[in-house]
């Protein structure tokens, strides 16, 4: 065999190591990179049902929270009104003391001890 021919021999053995060396590394790569998509598409998948379920559970908190406002709002209105009542009371129940007063004066009796156990004068002078 002739030099030529041995160097010919030997660069096509080397070429063909370094293309199957090469097609092993792209192999590999090419699986790694497949998994790796693979994987990425699951996770997108899952995500975006996570996504649907969250959209979902938000919904029911804001509709849950808007019944939560309208309950407060509603006893907040209760209390003012409950509030307002007492008031009206004390109001008439003072003024019909200053008329139960005037009218013991009107008719000049002496003031009865109340059940209290003050004078019925309220704090008047005669």
């Amino acid at each position: 065999m002739s030099s030529d021919t041995e160097a010919s021999r030997r660069t096509a053995e080397a070429r063909a190591a370094v293309t199957a060396s090469l097609a092993s590394v792209g192999g590999s790569v090419d699986t790694e990179i497949r998994t790796r998509a693979a994987d990425l598409h699951m996770n997108s998948e899952a995500i975006k049902k996570q996504e649907k379920d969250l959209a979902k559970q938000t919904a029911a908190l804001a509709k849950q929270s808007a019944q939560w406002q309208k309950l407060a709002d509603t006893s907040t209105k209760k209390l003012n009104e409950i509030g307002d009542i007492q008031n009206w009371a004390e109001m008439i129940e003072r003024d019909l003391l200053v008329l139960e007063e005037t009218l013991r004066l009107a008719e000049g009796k002496d003031a009865p001890d109340s059940a209290s156990g003050t004078s019925g004068t309220n704090g008047w002078t005669q």
